[in-house]
C-alpha cells in the first residue's frame, strides 16, 4: 500500500487491514528500523490523524475522570478525603452536590496524576453572560483566536 493522506473511510480500513497483516506476519517482533517497522509506524500516524478528525474522544467530565482514576489506583474515597478537605466534602464532590475548587484540582493533579485537562473541561454550566461574551467577542484578536480552534463553544 502507498503511504498517503487518509481522505476516506475505504483508505482508513485499508491502512488498518495493512497494518494487522504487517503485524502478524511474523512469529518474531517486527524492528522499527526495518521497512516493515517503518510502514507499520508511518501507516499508525496516518490512521491515527484520521481517527482523531473523524472519530474524536471527548474529555471525560471531571467527576468521571476522578472516580476512574481512584479504581485505577484501587482507593476509595476515604483514602482521598484529605485531598478534598474531608470525607464529607469528598462525598459532596464525587456526587456533584459541590464543585471542584482549584485547591482541589491542583491537588488532584499534583497526587493523583490526573491531567488539568481532565479535571478543568467538561463543565458545561460555566458561561458568560450573553452580554459579557459579546463584549468580549468584538475585539479583533479575542475573535481572530477562537476562528482559529475548531469545535470552540462561544456560548
Amino acid at each position: 500500500m502507498k503511504a498517503k493522506i487518509l481522505k476516506s473511510e475505504q483508505e482508513y480500513n485499508q491502512a488498518c487491514d495493512r497494518i494487522y497483516k504487517l503485524m502478524n506476519s511474523s512469529k518474531n517482533a517486527i524492528k522499527p528500523e526495518s521497512p516493515e517497522g517503518e510502514e507499520i509506524e508511518l501507516l499508525s500516524l496516518l490512521v491515527e490523524k484520521y481517527e482523531q478528525e473523524h472519530y474524536p474522544i471527548d474529555a471525560p467530565h471531571p467527576i468521571e475522570a476522578i472516580k476512574f482514576r481512584l479504581e485505577q489506583l484501587n482507593l476509595k474515597q476515604t483514602d482521598v478525603a484529605p485531598l478534598f478537605g474531608g470525607k464529607t466534602r469528598v462525598s459532596e464532590v464525587l456526587n456533584g452536590k459541590r464543585p471542584l475548587t482549584l485547591k482541589m484540582i491542583t491537588l488532584l493533579h499534583r497526587y493523583l496524576g490526573i491531567p488539568l485537562e481532565s479535571l478543568i473541561n467538561g463543565n458545561k454550566e460555566i458561561r458568560l453572560d450573553p452580554e459579557k461574551r459579546d463584549q468580549l467577542l468584538n475585539i479583533s484578536s479575542i475573535r481572530g483566536y477562537l476562528a482559529g480552534k475548531s469545535k470552540v463553544a462561544v456560548d
